[in-house]
């Protein structure tokens, strides 16, 4: 929602700025609190790869929006929770109960009724649809390294450094059309991306995968649709139809078999 008062900045850029500024405040709480943020060649490495990775799923993720429809974007992205569990049983060997898949089928059911997912292709959205899957993929295998490093690395020297490397990379996406933003509300909007899905919700989703299956985690953050759709009928007027709202319903079944029953 955010992204709409940008005044028409590059999308990459806007991505660029979103992580640069939310490692600057990850700097500033990991100061407060003296956490140590240096690092050896060897881990600068290792964050190198995993800002490259959390890189392609901006990047993926920008370039499907571009070719392909909104619809199809979000319900290719948000098959993330299928390749995590994947990834996550296979690489480092942890496993769900097998009835939790009736769950994650349900929530990715129900981005597709929320979305208005349709079965139509052009060549443009064949690639469009193709960079959502690599967006997702990227998004899975961020979520097993921050899985798989949790015992390495505190928690906001680990983030700094995905965030800050990830920007480096993303700059270089940026920069064929990079535009300083020249208005303070372009600015605002970039300081809040930063601090709010970033600082905040990417951090608590990097906390939560440290503790909980990763799979859960990342089942938990679809609901950003949710919220979206919840903000933009507060902000914008934008009154959700009966699809939106039957989607909603259905993705919050979903959670309910994986996060309720997880509980016992």
């Amino acid at each position: 929602m955010l992204t709409r008062f940008a005044e028409g900045l590059p999308v990459a850029e806007i991505a660029f700025f979103r992580m640069l500024i939310g490692s600057f405040f990850i700097f500033i709480a990991a100061k407060a609190v003296k956490v140590d943020l240096s690092i050896n060649k060897r881990e600068l490495a290792r964050f190198l790869l995993y800002g490259l990775v959390t890189s392609f799923h901006f990047f993926f993720y920008i370039g499907s929006v571009l070719y392909t429809t909104i619809a199809h974007s979000l319900s290719l992205v948000y098959t993330a929770p299928i390749m995590i569990t994947v990834l996550t049983s296979f690489l480092l060997k942890e496993k769900i109960p097998r009835y939790k898949y009736i769950g994650i089928f349900l929530v990715i059911l129900g981005i597709i009724i929320l979305t208005g997912f349709e079965v139509k292709l052009t060549p443009r959205m064949i690639l469009g649809d193709v960079m959502a899957l690599l967006s997702a993929l990227a998004l899975a295998i961020y979520s097993v390294v921050g899985r798989s490093e949790r015992k390495n690395f505190p928690l906001l020297k680990y983030v700094f450094w995905v965030y800050f490397t990830s920007a480096l990379f993303l700059l270089v996406w940026a920069l064929p059309s990079f535009t300083m933003p020249s208005s303070w509300t372009s600015w605002l909007v970039l300081v809040l991306l930063g601090l709010l899905p970033t600082t905040l919700g990417h951090t608590l989703y990097n906390a939560g995968i440290r503790y909980i299956h990763p799979t859960y985690a990342n089942l938990i953050s679809t609901q950003e649709v949710t919220g979206g759709v919840l903000l933009g009928a507060i902000i914008f007027g934008e009154v959700p139809g009966m699809s939106t709202v039957a989607g909603i319903l259905v993705m919050l079944v979903g959670l309910g078999v994986v996060l309720l029953e997880n509980t016992k």
